[in-house]
């Protein structure tokens, strides 16, 4: 559903993708996780658009995103890490203009944002203006805009910033609902648990590239242990040189 191929992008002599390889298949959720400066929300903004990569190639729903970036485009959402909400405007007229933007008519925008809002427990909070919310909840109005057409893929970076426990799982249950209609999605995050709840396959990212790939259980086999943060904390700390082998294809 996803696959970004050999991804490489600059930003003046930082290089913030190497290489960078990953698929995501229809139904699965992958945990994007590595350190500060890795490449994660370089790799989000390249294939949403926002970036235009260097080199590499990126598929989204099987459409070609450099041939036909608009097409691509609407097969996607993206709750970055910077937050896209008007702040004077309420719940309510943000996720209108969101679902308006998404190409959703007045009666499927009603629908999308009923449903929506009841997954991320919003309901409560439509009349109040975005200003007036926690940063958690402003998180989760964020990750409605981006869930509200269903896209086919969905990249998320680090959304549950923030967000207290309730908040939290409410997000955590919308992503899982939203792999199980069949959505590819890529959750980057730095709350390891939060995989475990989503039963989330693994991608680390170290300096621009996925250097580990696979289910939580073949990563640990292969590490020998049974504790995930000792394979992180072994992963980045390596961070290979360029000349180092991915392992970018999705688990059967």
């Amino acid at each position: 559903m996803l696959d970004a191929e050999d991804l490489r992008a600059s930003f003046g002599r930082v290089r913030a993708l190497d290489g960078f390889t990953l698929a995501v298949g229809a139904g699965e959720v992958v945990g994007l996780i590595g350190p500060n400066g890795a490449g994660k929300s370089t790799f989000d903004r390249v294939v949403a658009g926002i970036v235009r990569p260097d080199g590499g190639s990126v598929r989204v729903a099987g459409v070609d995103s450099a041939r036909e970036p608009y097409r691509a485009r609407a097969r996607l959402g993206l709750a970055g890490q910077d937050l896209a909400l008007y702040p004077t405007a309420t719940v309510r007229e943000n996720l209108r203009l969101f679902a308006g933007l998404a190409g959703l008519g007045r009666r499927a925008g009603a629908q999308a944002l009923e449903r929506t809002c009841t997954e991320l427990d919003l309901l409560d909070l439509l009349g109040r203006r975005v200003a007036t919310l926690s940063g958690g909840q402003q998180r989760r109005v964020h990750a409605a805009a981006a869930m509200l057409p269903r896209p086919a893929v969905l990249l998320l970076d680090e959304p549950t910033v923030g967000a207290d426990p309730t908040s939290r799982l409410a997000l955590l249950g919308a992503v899982r609902t939203h792999a199980q209609e069949g959505a590819a999605v890529c959750y980057t995050t730095h709350y390891l648990p939060e995989l475990d709840v989503l039963g989330a396959t693994l991608a680390i990212a170290v300096a621009g590239r996925v250097v580990a790939r696979g289910t939580r259980e073949r990563l640990l086999a292969e590490a020998g242990t049974d504790d995930l943060d000792s394979v992180y904390r072994a992963w980045t700390a390596a961070s290979p040189g360029p000349g180092a082998a991915l392992a970018g294809t999705r688990e059967a």
